[in-house]
């Protein structure tokens, strides 16, 4: 006899359910009492790994430090809003792909993106202008202190009088 399907009849008990198998006539051939297992649900597959929310943290931090949005970045990295979003609530990591192409919209590495590295500051969103400024502050924290004053009391004076 050969089975060729399988019918479940829950028992009153509601903690087994009885399976009859029929055959190829279609008359039930066997009958086997299953009892029913209550649902275990596993803490660790509920948890979201920290690896994840670390990612997530780090990939939103380099997002906003560029000035872009949720959908700005989806945009440049050819992917979805809402799979950014996943990505910086800690719920996965996207596939290698996107990874890259992640990272390339962000104009970092992998490896920054990832927290192998540490992210360095993104040299193209300086201005010429800008860096010269940069240097001549630094040059100014050479300075003594009555200097540095000085300095600042003619930066102040400058920028009051062209507010």
């Amino acid at each position: 006899m050969r089975n060729v399907g399988f019918l479940c009849l829950p028992i009153t008990d509601h903690e087994s359910i009885r399976i009859a198998y029929a055959n190829a006539s279609g008359s039930i051939g066997a009958t086997r009492t299953v009892v029913k297992m209550p649902p275990k649900i596993d803490d660790e597959m509920a948890r979201k790994k920290a690896g994840d929310e670390a990612f997530g943290r780090r990939l939103a931090s380099i997002r906003k430090l560029r000035g872009m949005t949720q959908t700005d970045l989806a945009e440049a990295a050819s992917t979805t809003q809402r799979a950014v979003s996943y990505y910086e609530n800690g719920f996965g990591f996207p596939p290698a792909p996107q990874l890259v192409e992640l990272a390339k919209a962000l104009h970092v590495t992998t490896d920054e993106l990832l927290g192998v590295k540490s992210i360095k500051p993104d040299a193209r969103a300086e201005d010429p202008e800008t860096r010269r400024l940069w240097r001549k502050f630094q040059q100014v924290a050479a300075l003594p202190e009555k200097d540095q004053r000085a300095v600042i009391r003619l930066i102040n004076s400058l920028a009051g009088t062209r507010e």
